[in-house]
């Protein structure tokens, strides 16, 4: 079975152009459950550098679908055998103003848009430059 990634190495992933915000927001809590933008938030921001894209990706998925641990790595491989969405069309790029930065080893880290971290991060020419997808077309 081909595996699909999600993973980019040596990369930053900038905030969407049609992005509402012009400084980063943290995801609001609505109701009991989480929203994908609040599952990508909290794996990110209190793991910076320690999840790859594929790792939060599944994890909102498992999340999302109430899968249990001991179903991880089935689902986990049968989730990755068709084509996902990247972490480009996380609502943390294109809504709340989140650029992603992904090492060497493709783990990431959020860059909050309007920080001295994120300008160097857009302008450094040796990672890979990717933008959010947009809204609208």
């Amino acid at each position: 079975m081909k595996i699909h990634s999600t993973n980019y190495q040596d990369a930053f992933i900038a905030v969407a152009e049609d992005c509402p915000v012009s400084n980063s927001e943290v995801p609001p809590k609505k109701g009991d459950k989480r929203s994908i933008a609040n599952i990508h938030y909290d794996i990110i921001s209190k793991n910076p550098y320690q999840h790859t894209s594929d790792d939060v990706v599944f994890q909102a998925y498992a999340e999302k679908n109430d899968l249990i641990e001991s179903e991880y790595s089935e689902a986990r491989a049968e989730f990755f055998s068709k084509g996902q969405a990247c972490l480009r069309c996380s609502p943390l790029v294109k809504r709340y103003g989140w650029g992603i930065h992904h090492d060497s080893e493709g783990k990431i880290a959020l860059i909050a848009k309007g920080s001295s971290e994120y300008e160097k991060f857009q302008e450094d020419e040796s990672l890979k430059q990717l933008k959010g997808m947009r809204s609208k077309r």
